[in-house]
């Protein structure tokens, strides 16, 4: 049976410009994705939201995992705070298949983000949570939440954001997407 270790963000401190934490809208989306990945015949394991970055890699590390994925919300630098928009898909640079997953991810999230232009795949060595993972890693920055149209947007969409992400998994996975 193909499965998924998701693993939305345990960071309560990073607030959204219109309230709440990118923890709480992570996990949010998350729980939304459960009916679609059940549906779909896709097993799952899930991080503790009261652990770290640290505990996360272990618990996905102590599974047999096809996929790892992060659920974040993003935040420019402070000197361009409220100005970058966009999902940006990571995955670690000398992963094909993390590159291959991010691909998916990012494609798929053009069909439903306003500026599909603004969707980017990111490579990266310095993510632990990429680097250290056994299965095939990516991490999804849904949208900057420090950016008032972006913060909105995921507020607004949860759940097209998890069937979106939902399907990623399904594709990524090999397996035909159900709808719940």
């Amino acid at each position: 049976m193909a499965s998924v270790f998701l693993s939305p963000s345990t960071q309560e401190y990073n607030i959204f410009v219109t309230g709440n934490s990118e923890e709480y809208y992570a996990n949010l989306i998350t729980d939304a994705m459960i009916p679609y990945l059940r549906a779909s015949g896709i097993s799952f394991g899930r991080n503790d939201p009261d652990g770290t970055v640290s505990t996360s890699i272990a618990m996905s590390n102590a599974g047999s995992y096809d996929l790892h994925l992060a659920i974040h919300s993003n935040a420019a630098p402070e000197n361009l705070s409220g100005m970058i928009k966009g999902p940006d898909v990571y995955y670690y640079r000398d992963s094909s298949s993390g590159k291959r997953a991010a691909e998916i991810f990012a494609n798929n999230l053009k069909l439903i983000y306003p500026d599909p232009s603004l969707v980017s795949v990111v490579p990266t060595t310095t993510l632990a949570e990429l680097r250290r993972t056994k299965a095939p890693a990516v991490l999804v920055e849904v949208a900057y939440h420090d950016n008032y149209e972006d913060a909105t947007w995921i507020i607004t969409n949860i759940e097209k954001i998890a069937q979106n992400l939902a399907l990623s998994v399904a594709d990524f996975l090999g397996v035909p997407f159900v709808e719940p």
